[in-house]
């Protein structure tokens, strides 16, 4: 069984685009109101999201509504730096996983979303300068301190993985990686094996493949689409997001799927897609259509 201590909702809502979205404080407070309506608590974040604007944004709206915060988990991500007006010292997009710079991108986090702690911070890349110990380092100090409850990373190998783990005290309970009928590779590499093997939890992010699933011409994407919306038809889906998401939902790693929309109605369309099962011929259907051929 999973950690009693950390479990994350089904689905959890993306932000990454809210400084996309113009809306205003109050509409967006009525998002984040709508999410926890719906069983939505688990509300994902990045330092580096929208040049830095996401997590300000997200946290002036909790503000109009602080008793909120009680009902919800705050996720962020660090370990990137862009090049943006926020940040003159910065020539190029880099990685910076060392100690000094989580601590800082953690502290920041808090006080643009205005919080005390995260309930869950992930290292957003793998960092080839990655010094494992450093960063374990970051994580006590962060934890000791009541800033961070949980901790785990994003986009990481299994072997990644292990390696900061072995250094850790702090259990590492997530791993975000990217899960779609048009990005299969977690499915393939041992990367979901990993999460089931040791009970981490997969955090899925671009479920609909970026949106092209719905719009490219590429012959993936053809292929795609004709399959997904006959599975639509046969298990009376409102749309073909909903065969997607249901598609993530069955693997047995248990991926809880981002979802990125500022559309109350998408929203609840996604979050009904787990009233939806698929069989393993429709599922298979699905894989055979990114693919182009069958199983070997």
């Amino acid at each position: 069984m999973r950690s009693s201590e950390f479990q994350l909702s089904q689905f959890v809502a993306g932000f990454w685009r809210v400084a996309d979205w113009q809306l205003s404080a109050q509409q967006r407070l009525t998002i984040i109101e709508r999410y926890i309506e719906l069983g939505v608590y688990s509300m994902d974040h990045a330092d580096i999201y929208g040049g830095y604007q996401c997590e300000y944004l997200f946290g002036e709206a909790l503000a109009l509504q602080p008793r909120l915060r009680d009902s919800i988990q705050l996720i962020s991500k660090c370990g990137i730096k862009l090049v943006t007006d926020k940040t003159p010292d910065n020539d190029l997009n880099h990685y910076d996983t060392s100690r000094q710079h989580i601590i800082k991108s953690a502290e920041a986090s808090l006080q643009n979303l205005q919080t005390d702690h995260l309930d869950l911070l992930l290292i957003h890349r793998p960092d080839p300068l990655m010094n494992a110990d450093e960063v374990a380092s970051a994580f006590e100090t962060l934890h000791q301190h009541g800033k961070v409850r949980h901790f785990g990373v994003s986009n990481f190998s299994p072997q990644q993985f292990d390696l900061l783990q072995s250094r850790t005290s702090q259990k590492l309970v997530c791993n975000q990686v990217e899960i779609s009928p048009t990005n299969m590779t977690t499915l393939h590499d041992g990367t979901l094996d990993h999460c089931q093997q040791h009970n981490v939890v997969p955090m899925a992010w671009s479920c609909l493949g970026g949106g092209n699933i719905f719009e490219a011409n590429d012959p993936q994407s053809l292929r795609l689409r004709a399959v997904l919306e006959t599975i639509a038809d046969e298990v009376n889906a409102q749309n073909i997001s909903q065969v997607i998401y249901a598609w993530v939902l069955a693997l047995p790693s248990k991926p809880h799927p981002i979802i990125g929309s500022g559309n109350i109605s998408r929203i609840e369309s996604a979050v009904r897609s787990n009233k939806i099962t698929l069989t393993r011929q429709q599922w298979f259907s699905i894989w055979q259509a990114s693919t182009g051929h069958g199983v070997p």
